[in-house]
């Protein structure tokens, strides 16, 4: 009798606590929040400290987005692999810190600062802590070879993620696509592995994704991801054309590839994206506004108001895939499905893909982010991206750490040519027409 009254109790207070929960939550969303033009992320901490007295911050969040579905003054944002800048050897990469996790922040909005409550650092399907290394052949490979600051070569690892888009499922647990593999990992909401999925097998999982996507160029890969509203299918972008079947084959390509992939199915979709110019850094994000039309990032690489040579290129489009032509490989060939001998990057553009029959989604501008804020966004990487209630875009950036290469296999301080201090992340809003 002792035990049955026992867990009734205990059940009672399960309820209550979820009770309270649910109040919380219902508070929470009714906050009338008063969003600022930009908030910064205050003082960072200081990651490390370079030889030469440059600090690497704990910042790098920018890389996404998303805001709390409950509570309108937080947000998840999300950093890549770490600190890091090109070697002067063929291929080399330096890593600041070879131990960073790559990790989720969760900020609060408080007068106008974004205030680190929560550091969620991803882990695989063991426990063990992810890191930015890049992959084994095989199993992600870039064909980077990295090396620490003191020129010590690293191993790759099968653990090594560079974390570039997040959506947060209505079950609070996190999804991540990347720029090695690609993979697409889902976690637990403290970070653990659920599922890694990747167009080789090597995952956590046993799922994949078409073999095609291996063909991503390095360091450009699933740089965007996003969930449809009816929280059923996942939906990818990768950053630039990829090199299929090679670099020189596809020179001059604006062809992007979108990618739908069927959460509980594990059926998926392809569709052609045409970028502005295949000049830009490329697509940086991409966010649903409902089960067939989205938003996009497309960039150069270059800081707003740079009086020496400043950006020309970073604007958001709306898109739609619904009268797009699905160019999924049935027999899902490394190539992909090939049309007239050709893959669909080797199209090129508008011309190609309408001379093989394809149509890709239609785009049409929303944001200039260089004409449309209140002042000159003055960073270089415009990166992730968010709807609130009420129409409101949130833009997050970039900013790497806050460092950049020093020309010499090390770390520079990365300061903005228009306010000259170290870029920080910043969450922009913008009210939508």
């Amino acid at each position: 009798m002792k035990k049955q009254i026992h867990t009734l109790a205990t059940a009672l207070t399960i309820i209550a606590a979820l009770t309270s929960c649910e109040k919380d939550q219902d508070h929470n969303k009714s906050k009338v929040v008063n969003y600022p033009a930009m908030a910064e992320v205050e003082t960072p901490n200081v990651l490390m400290t370079t030889k030469e007295s440059v600090k690497v911050y704990n910042g790098g969040f920018g890389s996404a987005v998303v805001a709390d579905p409950n509570d309108p003054e937080v947000f998840y944002m999300m950093t890549d692999r770490g600190a890091n800048v090109a070697g002067q050897a063929k291929n080399a990469i330096i890593i600041g810190k070879a131990d960073f996790a790559p990790q989720i922040g969760k900020f609060r909005l408080k007068e106008g600062k974004l205030v680190l409550e929560q550091v969620i650092e991803l882990k695989n399907e063991k426990g063990a802590k992810l890191n930015g290394l890049p992959n084994p052949k095989g199993m992600g490979s870039t064909g980077e070879i990295p090396y620490d600051l003191n020129g010590q070569q690293l191993a790759a690892s099968a653990d090594g993620i560079d974390s570039e888009g997040l959506v947060i499922a209505a079950d609070g647990t996190f999804w991540i696509s990347d720029e090695y593999g690609p993979h697409i990992v889902h976690t637990d909401m403290n970070g653990k592995t659920i599922e890694r999925i990747n167009p080789f097998g090597t995952g956590f999982g046993g799922r994949k994704i078409p073999a095609v996507f291996a063909n991503r160029r390095a360091n450009r890969g699933m740089e965007g991801l996003t969930i449809t509203p009816d929280g059923k299918t996942l939906v990818g972008i990768m950053q630039s054309p990829m090199y299929n079947p090679s670099s020189a084959a596809v020179s001059g390509s604006v062809i992007i590839r979108i990618l739908t992939f069927n959460i509980a199915t594990g059926a998926t979709k392809q569709y052609a994206y045409l970028m502005d110019n295949p000049s830009l850094t490329g697509v940086s994000e991409i966010l649903a506004l409902s089960n067939t039309t989205f938003l996009t990032l497309e960039r150069d690489g270059l800081y707003g108001a740079d009086p020496a040579k400043p950006a020309q290129f970073k604007k958001i489009f709306k898109i739609d895939i619904s009268k797009a032509t699905d160019i999924s490989d049935a027999s899902n060939a490394a190539s992909g499905k090939l049309y007239k001998g050709k893959t669909v990057e080797e199209l090129k553009d508008q011309a190609g893909l309408a001379s093989a029959g394809i149509t890709p989604v239609t785009k049409t501008l929303a944001i200039d982010l260089l004409k449309d804020l209140p002042e000159v966004y003055p960073h270089d990487k415009a990166e992730g991206l968010t709807m609130l209630k009420g129409n409101i875009l949130v833009v997050s950036n970039d900013d790497d750490f806050g460092v950049v290469d020093n020309g010499n296999s090390g770390f520079a301080q990365k300061v903005l040519p228009s306010t000259k201090s170290v870029d920080r992340n910043r969450l922009y809003f913008i009210k939508m027409k």
